[in-house]
């Protein structure tokens, strides 16, 4: 319905169906993660470039956190399809009285404040051993490992200390799991399974 009123006569991203979607149901929602994504540390440790944030990917971004990074561990084998299971999830999140926003909220600034103080935009950057660096663009599997691992473990109170991040962001290239689950032909629904738990697991103290 939504690619279809579209008057510009081309298709709607996924993520702008999902905004749309959410403003209809929860406008307050809707707002308060377009907020979280002028975040000062969010937009500097994603450095996205204009026409991703033109399609609001950044948006997108701070929705896939607040669905994924505490997902119950029982429901990793249950995603399907990512884009259809973030759907039905945030509009679960939007219809609920429950909802935590302050907390969560909480969660997303630390952990963004905790990598921009870090390393910065590298944080989803491919590292290059050869070169000791990194490089390239914003990566959505890195995003996927750091930005939720970090945040499970902040919640959880049982995160690494602030000096080894660094060093564990850049070494996730030289894990098997990583690279074996984030290379091309792995698709959003075959990768996230694997590289949620990875995360968890790497920046856990």
């Amino acid at each position: 319905l939504f690619q279809r009123l579209n008057t510009g006569g081309s298709e709607l991203s996924p993520q702008e169906v999902r905004n749309f979607l959410l403003l209809m149901i929860n406008k307050k929602m809707f707002d308060w993660l377009r907020a979280l994504s002028q975040h000062d540390s969010f937009k500097a440790v994603t450095a996205l470039s204009e026409n991703p944030i033109d399609q609001a990917y950044d948006v997108e971004l701070v929705l896939r956190f607040m669905v994924l990074f505490d997902l119950d561990e029982n429901n990793f084998r249950n995603i399907g399809d990512v884009g259809t299971f973030l759907t039905d999830k945030i509009t679960e999140l939007a219809l609920s009285k429950k909802y935590d926003y302050k907390e969560n909220e909480k969660i997303f600034k630390d952990t963004f404040d905790i990598l921009n103080t870090t390393v910065n935009e590298d944080a989803f950057k491919r590292y290059n051993k050869a070169k000791k660096r990194h490089e390239g663009g914003f990566l959505l599997s890195q995003f996927e490992v750091v930005a939720l691992g970090l945040a499970f473990n902040i919640k959880n109170q049982t995160a690494i200390a602030k000096t080894k991040i660094e060093g564990i962001i850049s070494s996730i290239w030289a894990n098997k799991k990583y690279t074996d689950w984030s290379g091309a032909g792995k698709t959003a629904t075959r990768r996230v399974p694997h590289l949620l738990p990875l995360g968890r697991e790497i920046f856990h103290k």
